[in-house]
């Protein structure tokens, strides 16, 4: 299909109320799903209290299929981490904890670069 055949889709979509556009997520089924950006989204598996620092952090395959997202969407998501210095290389060839992000408050969102 051509770019301008998705476009169009997608638009045609989101005229019958069937899906919504969240800047920096993406595409949603309208009434439907987390639409936090996902840097915020991975950043909670480091918020649920079973990780600590040094532990081993997912690869991105199955960041991709826990949150149905693109290989380019989850390595922007940990580049973001990484710069946040939250996760980081590890002695092999996978990343690790390397800090813990701060709690927050509920329904309070993190501001994301």
């Amino acid at each position: 299909m051509s770019r301008s055949a998705i476009e169009r889709a997608l638009a045609t979509l989101k005229a019958h109320g069937v899906i919504e556009s969240v800047q920096n997520a993406g595409w949603f089924v309208a009434g439907a799903g987390d639409r936090r950006p996902l840097v915020e989204r991975v950043t909670d598996l480091l918020r649920g209290g079973d990780v600590k620092v040094g532990d081993r952090f997912p690869i991105q395959e199955e960041l991709c299929q826990r949150f149905g997202a693109s290989r380019t969407a989850v390595r922007s998501a940990i580049a973001q981490m990484e710069g946040q210095g939250l996760v980081g290389r590890g002695a092999g060839r996978g990343r690790e904890v390397l800090t813990l992000p701060a709690c927050l408050p509920a329904g309070q969102e993190t501001q994301t670069a």
